[in-house]
């Protein structure tokens, strides 16, 4: 009996952890095309995560959003880079969180702590719910970036009270050449891609940026109407969906890579 993907080729967009999807797509026979758009970066400057990190460990966040895994992560590296980890971990600890979807929720177990409360869903709009019934008038409250800025949240919090401590502790810059990008639009545009997966919604910005700047937005919109589109989770299809892509793959729940790959093999299998 063959298996699930046999003959199914997927164009994979995600950089960080492209040979582990790659891999579960591979394990179903599926065909792997490697097109990773973006690398996740340190920033060029420590200093202003460090600034951000010191008044974390001076306890002057009433709460703490965390929106993803990596945030976290490279968050306690800085920290260790600068001798600063073990007083960082502890006032992770000692501070409520807000965790936005799984991945900030395991990079935290890894440090030995767990979330405060997790957004119901997975989304900007899920923290922000989560935060509605606080009382934050007066309160500093610190926000994890996952892009330059998070304006729906930033005002939200301005509104109730709030001072906004905001830190973005990595940065995403191309992992492919815009050749590579274009040869990957064209696959999709003379229909040799059955999906193509994203993992991030910048990936999504570099994607088209990408084609625009090489005048072949026309193309890669016949090439994603011919594909089928897959997104990790809600914030991805979300953007998506705004710049009119129609999303045919998407996890109701659990927006991690396994669901990705389980919901893919039952659309394509």
């Amino acid at each position: 009996m063959s298996l699930p993907l046999h003959e199914r080729t997927i164009a994979l967009a995600e950089g960080r952890q492209l040979e582990e999807l790659a891999a579960l797509l591979e394990r179903e026979g599926a065909t792997a095309l490697r097109y990773p758009l973006l690398s996740i970066l340190d920033p060029p400057d420590d200093g202003p995560v460090l600034a951000w990190l010191d008044e974390l460990i001076a306890d002057r966040f009433a709460w703490l959003v965390l929106f993803t895994g990596e945030g976290v992560r490279r968050l306690v590296a800085c920290a260790e880079r600068h001798g600063r980890r073990e007083p960082v971990v502890a006032a992770f600890g000692r501070c409520k969180t807000i965790t936005r979807g799984p991945k900030p929720v395991r990079a935290l177990k890894e440090i030995g702590l767990a979330s405060t409360r997790v957004a119901g869903a997975p989304t900007t709009e899920g923290v922000i719910a989560a935060l509605r019934p606080e009382p934050l008038q007066g309160l500093t409250v610190g926000v994890q970036l996952y892009r330059e800025t998070n304006p729906p949240l930033t005002d939200f919090l301005i509104a109730a009270g709030a001072t906004v401590r905001a830190v973005l502790p990595y940065v995403y810059a191309p992992a492919s050449d815009g050749e590579r990008v274009l040869e990957l639009v064209r696959r999709m545009a003379a229909g040799g891609v059955d999906a193509v997966a994203f993992t991030s919604s910048p990936q999504v910005d570099r994607l088209f940026d990408a084609a625009q700047e090489r005048q072949a937005e026309d193309e890669l919109r016949r090439g994603l109407a011919r594909t089928q589109v897959a997104a990790v989770g809600p914030v991805v299809a979300d953007n998506l969906r705004q710049r009119g892509v129609h999303v045919a793959i998407c996890p109701e729940q659990g927006f991690v890579m396994k669901n990705l790959v389980n919901c893919i093999k039952r659309a394509l299998s």
